[in-house]
């Protein structure tokens, strides 16, 4: 089982295996957590969660645009 993290990060780099995203990540205790949301960062390569702010960035080289 992947090690949880507090919901405290607020700028998280994802692959495309962590395609499609949404937050709360599964690695995010949930508890403490927003409902979830799906970001469409394939486009744009850059995503604020409108719950807690995190900003997500596609890591260069990832497909975008999706399919």
């Amino acid at each position: 089982m992947p090690e949880q993290a507090a919901n405290t990060r607020r700028s998280i780099e994802v692959t495309a295996a962590d395609l499609p995203l949404h937050c709360p990540t599964p690695s995010m205790l949930l508890w403490n957590a927003h409902p979830r949301v799906f970001l469409p960062i394939e486009k744009s390569g850059e995503e604020l969660c409108p719950y807690c702010g995190t900003r997500y960035t596609l890591k260069p080289g990832a497909a975008k645009g999706g399919h």
